[in-house]
């Protein structure tokens, strides 16, 4: 089974931006545990530039692009780092991939994207996939990586996605604002009623918020991928999720 897994950045950090390192540490332990039952893991991780904001001590993400990227050059050092380390303490080895959405747009650089990532899973390999958020402008950036993620596991051939979020999947209202708000387990059709639940944004440290998961949610229905949304602040929620055990909302493939 090949499953690509999400994680966004509020899962990862703290509210001033600096790692959850509990967290991370029990996420990397889930999954290395996940990978040694025999799944193929693609592991995609937001993260860059709220680590950057946070090394650098600053009060708030900065708004300028430069500064963006220079917080993201920062903040994927940190990033990897902290992955590399953690992921060796298991024996496995991780692999950092870098992608703009002119790599997929581009048929060459497609290519070579999915011969690279399939034999480092040949090799056992965990690779761990961001938007280069370095370099990608308005023009080639895909934006968010829920939507990254729909598309890796488009190309990557996945059985499942599995985005962590710090929700517990697709309410009938904002849980924050509604006591009366109901989780939807189960979703067959992204219809015109569901998008209307997604609400505003996410948090100021991410750029998401469950309109891209939506989005990331179409694109596995059209291609025959199942998507879950679940919290990961608690990561042996992944347990659960192999164990059959109903979690978060589930997206079932069409057909």
């Amino acid at each position: 089974m090949r499953v690509v897994i999400k994680v966004g950045t509020s899962t990862l950090t703290h509210q001033n931006g600096n790692i959850n390192i509990r967290r991370i540490e029990n996420l990397c332990k889930v999954i290395s545990d996940l990978k040694n039952s025999g799944l193929d893991i693609i592991f995609v991780s937001s993260g860059a530039i709220a680590m950057g904001v946070g090394k650098l001590g600053l009060t708030e993400k900065p708004q300028d692009i430069p500064s963006k990227q220079a917080c993201a050059a920062i903040g994927q050092c940190e990033l990897m780092y902290t992955y590399d380390k953690l992921f060796q303490e298991y024996n496995h080895t991780v692999a950092q991939m870098l992608m703009t959405g002119a790599d997929f747009e581009n048929e060459e650089r497609h290519t070579n994207f999915d011969n690279t990532l399939n034999r480092l899973l040949e090799f056992g390999v965990l690779p761990i996939i961001n938007e280069n958020d370095t370099i990608a402008t308005s023009e080639i950036k895909v934006g968010d990586n829920d939507t990254l993620s729909a598309i890796i596991a488009t190309s990557a051939n996945a059985d499942l996605l599995i985005l962590l979020s710090d929700i517990d999947g697709l309410y009938t209202a904002d849980p924050h604002k509604d006591a009366d708000a109901a989780l939807i387990p189960t979703v067959n059709e992204i219809s015109e009623d569901i998008m209307k639940l997604a609400g505003a944004a996410g948090t100021s440290r991410g750029t998401g918020g469950m309109i891209t998961k939506l989005h990331a949610a179409q694109i596995c229905m059209d291609a025959g991928i199942d998507m879950i949304i679940a919290n990961g602040s608690d990561p042996e929620v992944l347990y659960d999720i192999f164990d059959g055990k109903s979690v978060g909302t589930r997206f079932t493939k069409k057909g």
